[in-house]
């Protein structure tokens, strides 16, 4: 049994995927998601959370991709540690 609290895990883990091109309905295709950071809860019962980003994707400010937020599950509910 683990030891860890909820709060040493982070509430999402933050993918970013690439637009590689469009589809023939001109939906846009994705790459593969690459975690790129994390969402942590503030402490002390704090509204909101804080975004942590290991790096920041060259194509982000062109508006050539999309972020994803996956939330992170517990051993409780069958997800991964």
């Amino acid at each position: 049994m683990s030891t860890t609290h909820q709060a040493d895990r982070p509430l999402y883990r933050v993918t970013f995927s690439r637009i590689t091109g469009q589809d023939r309905e001109g939906k846009d295709i994705l790459s593969r998601p690459k975690e790129i950071g994390a969402v942590w809860p503030r402490k002390n019962g704090k509204a909101g959370a804080i975004l942590n980003l290991d790096l920041i994707p060259v194509e982000l400010p062109q508006r050539k991709g999309v972020i994803v937020l996956l939330p992170v599950e517990t051993a409780n509910n069958g997800g991964r540690r």
